[in-house]
């Protein structure tokens, strides 16, 4: 019974999570369709719009992994994309191209959601 509940409860999360990271990856789309038409824009948007929208992917393919050693390395991959994405969106940031301001909630989004995989990384490899 109580396995049964924890398990419901970790479906939940994890549903949350793959709505979350998928809605993460629409505003970095809208981000990068935004994204002034130059040469520097064209960069560093194709480089965010890969790692933005690869979090989702690989939070998605984790969940159908055929291991936990499998779940653990495409988890750390998903990491590995939102601390590459907290890098583009500090690049955008920090050049210039785009105003802080309009930055601020995907940059804590970013930034929540590489903490959420990193603690789930770690849980996992405790598991393991």
């Amino acid at each position: 019974m109580m396995a049964d509940v924890c398990s419901r409860r970790n479906q939940m999360n994890a549903d949350a999570l793959k709505a979350r990271t998928k809605e993460f990856a629409l505003r970095i789309i809208k981000l990068t369709s935004a994204l002034p038409n130059n040469k520097a824009c064209d960069v560093l948007g194709r480089q965010i719009l890969k790692s933005g929208t690869s979090i989702g992917a690989n939070y998605r393919e984790a969940q159908r992994a055929s291991s936990k050693r499998h779940f653990i390395s495409i988890i750390e991959i998903a990491q590995r994309e939102a601390d590459e994405t907290l890098y583009w969106l500090e690049l955008l940031s920090e050049s210039g191209l785009v105003k802080r301001e309009q930055l601020t909630k995907l940059d804590k989004e970013a930034d929540e959601l590489l903490a959420i995989l990193t603690a789930i990384s770690r849980s996992a490899k405790q598991k393991h």
